[in-house]
């Protein structure tokens, strides 16, 4: 059996730092007339308990390196454990949500996904709306924390192919590995209060543009409207969030290396240039598509191109217009981008760009191998070769992301969702993206009226989506629990 102790430990601490954050809505409903400042408090008072409860009793674990098992346990029971904790505030709070909601929003929230069912957010409590901002934050630092230091050791999905960024938290490396943490966090702060400012700049007031800084960068997409980014009508607006996605969706050792001034190894990143790349070509056949099929004016469209397709690929759902009404091309376009998702080491969701480079390289010397059948030939990305067990682990991933969203889609079809609704929300929700390429479930639009089985089971696709599906399969093989 796998040793329980150190994960409660680390469940415990985990616990214990949500509380203080948990407080802070509390505080900005009490100073701003809001209704829930005491269930805040008190949710916050008893996440601390608990967490100190859990973390004490098994305080002779602090010391424990853990073991592969144990580190996925803390990982999903971690993201688990908060986002229950998460929905206390809205089920006991003014909005007096069902199970069903509180659990799909504080999800939505700690996996940066995005979808909600709430509405008329213009008038929501300060509470409710910094709440929803803290939760992406948050569950954006622990996406980096675990993409950082645990995914690469455990071979999710090809991410072996980045242990020559980190070091095992157990060797003699571990100081560098925790360095690149700090450092990696200290970007995502800074960044932070760096498009909050701008934001502030551009025309917003300050508490908005504080919301909507944290939910950029962690690419999380909840806003303070119902209409999203569209509601400011403000370019300026427009393109500080675009910028602050594109930064979201991007490495975040990249923005370290940059602090650093290590510009050769940025240049080299062909993950950064094929995650540009791909935006930029997209957008400018979208771009193309709204001039010659809306008679939209080229710059607008550039813009509301650029932002979309930026939006959907990163995973933050963000919008200037809905574009899930756009027929035809633009739409495959987007429901193509949303499974691509950002690059490894960011807080996008997806299959990640790497995979998709990867599977691209591999089928190109498929290829080249039947050409010239006698030539020995291997595949290579970040100029390194790829082993065949990182290819056969990035073919395997692939396989369980479409085997999971086809699943999901019959799932949500069998519960009552139409065939579009059912396709969009399974992409979405495994994509941690938030609103669906559906009408019913744009980005305008709310999760509310979906029957509460089908919020159920976004919730868990939002889980396997962020914790990049192996780590909760994990826990159901029997070979896991066993010595």
């Amino acid at each position: 059996m796998v040793d329980l102790r150190p994960v409660l430990w680390g469940v415990g601490l985990l616990l214990a730092a949500f509380a203080p954050m948990m407080a802070l809505p509390g505080l900005a409903d009490w100073l701003g007339g809001g209704p829930d400042a005491p269930v805040f408090f008190a949710s916050a008072a008893f996440c601390l308990f608990a967490g100190l409860v859990f973390a004490l009793a098994n305080l002779a674990q602090r010391d424990r390196v853990f073991s592969s098992r144990q580190v996925i346990l803390l990982a999903v029971a971690g993201w688990v454990t908060l986002a229950a904790a998460g929905s206390v505030p809205f089920a006991f709070g003014h909005l007096h949500l069902g199970p069903a909601d509180a659990v799909f929003e504080a999800t939505a929230g700690i996996t940066a996904t995005g979808s909600t069912v709430l509405r008329h957010l213009d008038s929501a409590a300060p509470g409710v709306l910094l709440w929803r901002a803290l939760l992406q934050w948050m569950g954006g630092i622990g996406i980096l924390a675990v993409a950082t230091t645990a995914l690469p050791q455990l071979n999710v999905g090809g991410m072996q192919l980045y242990r020559f960024e980190t070091a095992r938290l157990d060797d003699r490396l571990a100081p560098r590995a925790l360095r690149l943490l700090a450092g990696i966090l200290s970007v995502y702060v800074g960044l932070t209060v760096i498009l909050a400012v701008l934001l502030w700049v551009a025309g917003m007031q300050w508490f908005p543009s504080i919301l909507h800084a944290m939910s950029t960068i962690s690419c999380g997409g909840f806003s303070t409207s119902d209409t999203s980014v569209g509601h400011w009508h403000n370019p300026g607006v427009d393109w500080v969030i675009l910028i602050g996605m594109l930064l979201g969706g991007a490495p975040f050792v990249v923005h370290w290396q940059i602090v650093r001034r290590q510009w050769r190894q940025v240049g080299r990143n062909s993950q950064l240039k094929g995650y540009l790349t791909a935006i930029l070509l997209a957008s400018l056949a979208i771009a193309v598509w709204l001039v010659f099929e809306r008679n939209e004016k080229p710059l607008p469209a550039l813009r509301h191109s650029l932002f979309a397709v930026t939006s959907v690929m990163t995973g933050t759902g963000y919008a200037t217009r809905d574009w899930s009404v756009w027929s035809g091309f633009p739409l495959a376009m987007l429901f193509l981008l949303t499974f691509v998702g950002g690059c490894a080491g960011s807080t996008a969701g997806g299959i990640k760009m790497f995979r998709v480079q990867v599977l691209f390289a591999n089928a190109r010397l498929q290829f080249r191998r039947m050409l010239h059948p006698h030539a020995v030939l291997v595949p290579r990305f970040e100029g390194q070769t790829v082993s065949e067990a990182a290819a056969e682990s990035v073919l395997g991933f692939l396989f369980v992301y479409i085997l999971t969203f086809a699943l999901l889609a019959m799932a949500l079809a069998l519960v009552g969702l139409g065939f579009t609704e059912a396709l969009g929300a399974a992409a979405s929700a495994l994509a941690n993206l938030g609103p669906a390429i559906s009408p019913d479930l744009g980005p305008l639009s709310s999760f509310a009226p979906l029957p509460d089985a089908a919020k159920w089971l976004l919730s868990a696709a939002m889980l396997f989506g962020r914790l990049e599906l192996f780590l909760l399969l994990a826990l159901f093989s029997r070979d896991f629990w066993q010595d």
